[in-house]
């Protein structure tokens, strides 16, 4: 397991206007990151399940730029937090496996039901 390390090199800074949900996808970006990182932990074999979803949603929605960078950076930062503090899975681990999970799915039901076409 391994936190994102997407290429960013070489790509122009390109100043992106913020969509009203970008707070949203930084939050389940961040989440991501976290579960990536708790799932392997506690023997979920969800592989890179968690790192692919947030590529696709990188990819999506923001493509190149500093959108791309700070939502790349939310996603390090729930998988690194974690690193951190747990090395073992634990009963704390699991309750927080659980509570992310309804929290990214209510996210991304809110996001698509608000922003969806």
């Amino acid at each position: 397991m391994a936190p994102l390390a997407f290429a960013l090199a070489g790509e122009p800074a390109r100043a992106q206007p913020a969509a009203p949900y970008d707070g949203n996808l930084h939050r389940l970006a961040e989440i991501m990151g976290a579960l990536h990182y708790l799932r392997g932990l506690c023997g979920a074999n969800d592989g890179q399940k968690w790192r692919t979803e947030v590529q696709a949603l990188i990819d999506a929605e923001a493509p190149t730029g500093e959108r791309r960078a700070r939502m790349i950076a939310s996603f390090n930062r729930g998988y690194r937090g974690f690193q951190q503090s747990y090395r073992t899975c634990t009963p704390a681990a699991d309750i927080v496996i659980r509570r992310y999970l309804e929290e990214g799915s209510r996210i991304a039901r809110e996001v698509t039901a608000r922003y969806g076409n």
